[in-house]
């Protein structure tokens, strides 16, 4: 196995884990291409020091010139952020990537990925891909999934994009063995709204509670599986529900009329919610991935426990 192969861990996050301390993951697709510039810089300094403030180390997740990284300096977060180059990193693409020595930045897949194998239990992401719509005659399914099936790491989300097919994509979870927790509410979260209206089986009230369900996992073994915990976005903070759904069908019909398929349909009605809600659902997608970084940073405090 070549060196360039085997994340490279920060001096912070090899220190921490050594001493079996609090480490969250964080991915950075969101600043190399969920955000504009130079706000997606301020954001990714700012989600690191909420996970600093809840007692943990932050471990930034990305690949530079063919090294993977779990844990960035200021200098390598900064270049995430600035070079539009970067390229979008998910799990398949990290050994074509390795291999050409080419930097990207990861996604929800590549990044549970790389942390886990680097030791790392806890990742606090915005929200999970999933089943798209109209599955039956596309067969489009995110590769976060499948990733997700067979990778030991607790996930704090706000649940699935509201822009996927969510009963479907539970159901998919509870054939691929991922454990689901719903983080103060018996309701899956809908991403940009506090509820997407479907019930969750187990309820869990504290960080505390969540590390004994990884304990539990742990102690049970069986297929590696992730557990997902899926923390709402507070009701003051989500996007208007009467908002949301109009636009959301606004922008499918013009999927549909515009022959927007595959890959292409995610960005696009991401892209579209923003501009149709003058940027509320941003605002909402933050307020999310917020409040589940800090959630993570107890969570995985917890557990170093």
């Amino acid at each position: 196995m070549s060196e360039t192969s085997v994340p490279v861990l920060s001096e912070e996050v090899r220190e921490a884990l050594a001493a079996r301390r609090a480490v969250v993951a964080l991915e950075s697709t969101i600043l190399a291409h969920g955000l504009p510039r130079p706000r997606n810089l301020a954001v990714g300094e700012e989600l690191e020091e909420l996970v600093r403030a809840g007692g943990a180390v932050p471990a930034t997740v990305a690949v530079l010139d063919g090294v993977p990284h779990v844990g960035l300096d200021k200098g390598q977060l900064g270049r995430v952020a600035e070079d539009p180059a970067m390229r979008k990193l998910g799990h398949r693409d990290l050994a074509p990537a390795v291999a050409a020595r080419a930097s990207g930045a990861t996604t929800v897949s590549a990044t549970a990925f790389l942390a886990a194998r680097a030791g790392v239990r806890v990742f606090a992401t915005g929200g999970l891909g999933g089943v798209h719509r109209e599955w039956t005659t596309t067969q489009d399914e995110s590769a976060d999934l499948g990733l997700l099936a067979r990778t030991r790491i607790a996930v704090v989300c706000a649940g699935v994009k509201s822009i996927l097919d969510v009963p479907a994509t539970l159901q998919r979870l509870e054939t691929l063995g991922v454990g689901v927790l719903g983080y103060g509410t018996d309701r899956f979260p809908g991403f940009y709204l506090a509820s997407s209206g479907e019930p969750v089986d187990w309820t869990v009230r504290s960080p505390e509670e969540v590390a004994a369900v990884m304990r539990a996992q742990d102690a049970l073994g069986g297929p590696a599986a992730a557990l997902i915990v899926a923390n709402p976005v507070p009701e003051a903070e989500q996007l208007d529900p009467a908002l949301h759904d109009r636009v959301l069908a606004e922008g499918l019909a013009e999927c549909r009329d515009r022959g927007v398929t595959g890959q292409a349909v995610t960005p696009f009605l991401l892209d579209y919610l923003m501009r149709r809600t003058g940027g509320a659902s941003l605002e909402a997608n933050l307020a999310a991935v917020r409040g589940n970084v800090r959630l993570a940073a107890r969570i995985a405090v917890a557990s170093a426990r």
